[in-house]
C-alpha cells in the first residue's frame, strides 16, 4: 500500500488531488452521484493503489448549478488536464450512478481519457435532476452539454407514482422503466454512444439495484460497443444493489429517502469482485472483453 499525500483543490472546482508519494505515471478522476460531493475516502483507497486520484465537486459548489442540470462535460475534461498537468500519462474517469453518466459521456467526448470506470452506469442520457443555474426544475433539461449545446435527452414522466408509502423511502426504478416507455421516441438520440470512446471501459452492476436497471443499461452498453467491434468488460452480482462497495470503504448510509436495493454484503461482495480489476484497468494491467456474473 502506498504513501500518500493529499493537496487541497480551490479552482476550477472544490476537490482533493491524494497522489502516491513515490509518483505514478496513471490517475483518475473520481466522481460521485447525485450527491456531488468530494468523494475523498476514494480517492484516498486509490492513491494507495499507486494512483494520482482527483476527486471534485462537479454540482453544487460556489459559481456551480445547484442542481445537476446542463452541467458543461468540460468540467471533468478539467480534471482529465489536471492529472495530467501532475505527469499522469493513462488518465482513467471512475464515477458511480450520475457520474458513471457523466464518466462514460467525457470518454466519449475526450480522446485523452484512457479508461472510463462506470459503477451503476446508465446507457441514457438523461433529464436534470433538480434546478439549474435560473432555479427552475422544469421544464426538462439535459443533465449535460458539450461545447455549449446540451446533449439529447431522455425526460421523466412525472405521472409516476411509487409503489410504498409516502413516509418512507422509496425505489425509484419503475419511474425510469416507465419515461423509457412514455418517451421511447427518445432513446435512440439520448443513447450513450460508448462505441465512439477511445477508452477502455469497465462497467459494475448490480441486479437488485432499485434505482434505475443499472445491470440492465450495463447489458445495453456492453452489446452496443460489442457490436461496433469493441472490447468492454462487465462485472455484476445479480444480489448487490445500487451502491456497491469497495475494499476498505464500509458499508454505504442508510437513507429516508431512496430505497438503492442490495444489501451491505452483496454491494461490499460485488465491490471487492471488482476492486482487483478497476485497479487493473486503471494501471493498463489487464483489461478484457469478458462479462463477470455472480
Amino acid at each position: 500500500m502506498s504513501e500518500i499525500v493529499e493537496h487541497e483543490v480551490t479552482a476550477p472546482w472544490e476537490g482533493v488531488l491524494v497522489e502516491p508519494a513515490a509518483g505514478s505515471g496513471a490517475g483518475v478522476l473520481v466522481l460521485a452521484g447525485s450527491s456531488g460531493r468530494v468523494d475523498r475516502r476514494r480517492a484516498r483507497l486509490l492513491a494507495q493503489q499507486g494512483l494520482v486520484a482527483l476527486a471534485i465537486r462537479w454540482f453544487g459548489g460556489p459559481g456551480q448549478p445547484a442542481g445537476i442540470c446542463e452541467i458543461p462535460l468540460e468540467t471533468f475534461v478539467a480534471g482529465v488536464d489536471l492529472l495530467r498537468s501532475r505527469g499522469v500519462e493513462r488518465v482513467g474517469v471512475l464515477g458511480v450512478s450520475k457520474g458513471a453518466e457523466a464518466a462514460l459521456l467525457t470518454a466519449v467526448h475526450e480522446p485523452l481519457v484512457d479508461v472510463a470506470v462506470a459503477v451503476s452506469p446508465t446507457s441514457l442520457v438523461w433529464c436534470n435532476v433538480g434546478p439549474g443555474l435560473d432555479g427552475r426544475r422544469h421544464p426538462y433539461r439535459s443533465s449535460w452539454t458539450w461545447r455549449g449545446r446540451p446533449l439529447p435527452f431522455v425526460p421523466l414522466d412525472d405521472s409516476w407514482r411509487p409503489a410504498e408509502r409516502a413516509d418512507g423511502p422509496v425505489a425509484i426504478g419503475g419511474w425510469y422503466d416507465l419515461s423509457e416507455r412514455t418517451f421511447a421516441t427518445h432513446l435512440g438520440a439520448a443513447a450513450i454512444p460508448v462505441e465512439r470512446a477511445r477508452a477502455d471501459v469497465l462497467l459494475i452492476a448490480g441486479g437488485d439495484d432499485a434505482m434505475w436497471p443499472s445491470l440492465r443499461y450495463a447489458e445495453q452498453l456492453a452489446a452496443r460497443r460489442r457490436a461496433a467491434g469493441g472490447s468492454i468488460r462487465l462485472i455484476s452480482h445479480d444480489d448487490a444493489g445500487h451502491r456497491p462497495r469497495f475494499p476498505g470503504e464500509g458499508p454505504a448510509e442508510s437513507s429516508k429517502t431512496f430505497r438503492y436495493g442490495g444489501t451491505p454484503h452483496a454491494d461490499a461482495s460485488l465491490g471487492e469482485t471488482a476492486w482487483a480489476p478497476v485497479i487493473d484497468a486503471l494501471h493498463a494491467t489487464g483489461t478484457a472483453s469478458v462479462s463477470v456474473s455472480g
